[in-house]
């Protein structure tokens, strides 16, 4: 049988399809060949970082036992003691001085002036080598009555002390002063008054 000639068109056709398949394997090696190199990067970093948190602390030189115990007082009796309080925080902080657990009888708080001075020196009920601050030393000077009905909670508590707070504690003094009225009546006799002393402490 004679072999009839490829036209044109068939043999255009062949070499089309012949000339597809090399550009696609080149075009699947390129992919590859770009997916054999990697690219060049840097980084750096800052490490361990972490977060505390900072405190506000006090304690006073008398924790145990009471500034005053003062018995068979009368008309013009006085006394006084001295409270030294540490503030041991790391932040700043401010400090209030305010009544808590108070009660009295007869009203004899009425008749029973409290004179809160700030300094430094003295405590543990000890006023040796007190020395007032050169200001504001007077935080409080008025009836046991004002104090406990006044001063009831940090925010209506007594006091301008602001210890910068850090790695060394500070300590401020109080004295506390007393005096029984010398127009005290006889309706007092008898009558008994007690408070907690409290400082509180709060960050800035």
């Amino acid at each position: 049988m004679r072999k009839i000639p490829a036209t044109p068109s068939r043999r255009l056709g062949k070499i089309a399809t012949i000339a597809v398949i090399p550009l696609s394997l080149i075009a699947a090696g390129a992919l590859v060949s770009t997916a054999s190199y990697s690219a060049f990067s840097a980084t750096t970093s800052n490490p361990s970082n972490n977060w505390s948190a900072g405190s506000v602390g006090l304690t006073n030189s008398s924790p145990n036992s009471a500034a005053f115990d003062a018995t068979n007082l009368k008309p013009g009796s006085t006394g006084t003691t001295c409270v030294a309080v540490t503030s041991t925080g790391s932040l700043p902080a401010a400090v209030k001085l305010y009544a808590t657990d108070a009660s009295q009888s007869q009203g004899i708080g009425d008749w029973l002036n409290l004179t809160v001075t700030q300094g430094t020196g003295g405590g543990n009920g000890s006023c040796n080598g007190f020395s007032p601050i050169s200001s504001g030393a007077s935080v409080y000077d008025n009836t046991l009555t004002s104090f406990v009905n006044d001063a009831t909670d940090y925010g209506s508590g007594v006091g301008n002390w602001a210890p910068a707070g850090g790695d060394s504690p500070e300590t401020r003094t109080f004295q506390i002063t007393y005096s029984v009225s010398a127009n005290a009546p006889s309706s007092i006799m008898g009558a008994t008054a007690n408070v907690n002393f409290t400082w509180e402490a709060q960050n800035q």
